[in-house]
C-alpha cells in the first residue's frame, strides 16, 4: 500500500530530475550563443520521462526478464542528449537558435515549477490522509 502512495511522488521526483537536467542542458545551449562550431543539444523529455518511469512506449522493445540488458538511457540522471535541428544557418557553425532556446528555457521553467506544486499538493494530501483532518 505504501508503495501506491509513493508510486506519484517517484513519477513526479523523476519529472523534477529530469526538467533540471533539460534546464542545464538548455543554459548552456544559451551560454554558447556565441561560441563558433557549437551545435545546441537537448533530449526527449517525454521518451526519458517514460524511461525513467519504467513506461513501455508503443513499439518500444521491453525486457521479458529481469537479467536482460536495456536499450537506451533509462536512467533519470543520463538523458539521451541529441543535436538540435539548425533552424538559422550561421557562417561560424553555431546552430543555436536564441529565440527557440529561450522559449524553451521559459517553458521549462514553468513545468519545473508545476512539478513542484504537483510534488507540495500530493505531500498535503497523504498528510492530511494520515492525520486524519
Amino acid at each position: 500500500m505504501l508503495e501506491q502512495m509513493t508510486a506519484r511522488l517517484d513519477f513526479h521526483a523523476n519529472a523534477l530530475l529530469l526538467r533540471s537536467q533539460r534546464q542545464q542542458v538548455i543554459a548552456s545551449n544559451i551560454a554558447n550563443a556565441d561560441t563558433p562550431g557549437y551545435v545546441a543539444r537537448d533530449f526527449d523529455f517525454a521518451a526519458a520521462l517514460k524511461s525513467a518511469s519504467g513506461m513501455q512506449g508503443g513499439g518500444a522493445a521491453s525486457a521479458t526478464h529481469a537479467q536482460h540488458l536495456r536499450l537506451g538511457s533509462t536512467d533519470a540522471k543520463n538523458p539521451d542528449l541529441a543535436y538540435t535541428v539548425q533552424t538559422q544557418p550561421s557562417q561560424d557553425g553555431n546552430s543555436v537558435d536564441l529565440d527557440r532556446e529561450r522559449a524553451n528555457f521559459v517553458d521549462n521553467s514553468v513545468r519545473y515549477e508545476s512539478t513542484l506544486r504537483f510534488i507540495n499538493g500530493h505531500v498535503k494530501t497523504m498528510l492530511s490522509a494520515i492525520t486524519g483532518q
